[in-house]
């Protein structure tokens, strides 16, 4: 890396926190993955977090779905899979299909979450509609375990997620 870049990864790190600490939701969310992946700052799972939450809490559902991430892994925390599972619903109720598929797959295993298929299959549904890909395979799977009655109630999907 030349000097130039170094200065300039070093501009944009201070452009992004001014802008964070104005309280903009994409910067905050930006200095959180600068902080979880190391770029341009040390690693630092505990000031991602900050950043992160920052933005969740002012409903930016890409921050949401982050910090559902670290939540998870116990980045930066202690693992605690019900608070992620609860952001992870903040998020995919604002249609964020990564969000969507990944409460899908907490619903199918019964991670911080009650395990329920209707579920799993209605939020996977509602991620392949906000354009998740390769979500067939799962869906197919999930059926397998499921009773008819059930997989009328999955099929409705959106109803079916609408009242929880």
């Amino acid at each position: 890396m030349s000097q130039t870049e170094k200065v300039s990864a070093k501009e944009y790190l201070a452009k992004c926190k001014k802008a964070a600490v104005k309280g903009n939701v994409i910067a905050q969310n930006t200095l959180g993955f600068l902080y979880l992946n190391g770029q341009g700052v040390d690693r630092d799972y505990t000031e991602a977090v900050k950043w992160f939450e920052q933005a969740a809490e002012q409903e930016y559902r890409e921050a949401q779905y982050n910090l559902a991430v670290m939540y998870k892994l116990g980045q930066g925390m202690e693992p605690d899979k019900v608070q992620g599972a609860l952001w992870m619903k903040r998020a995919a109720d604002y249609a964020y299909a990564p969000a969507q598929n990944a409460l899908g797959d907490l619903y199918y295993k019964g991670e911080g979450v009650d395990l329920d298929y209707v579920l799993a299959y209605a939020y996977w549904e509602l991620a392949e509609k906000n354009g998740f890909k390769d979500i067939e395979h799962k869906k197919s799977e999930i059926l397998k375990k499921m009773s008819l009655a059930d997989i009328e109630n999955a099929k409705q999907g959106i109803d079916t997620v609408n009242k929880h």
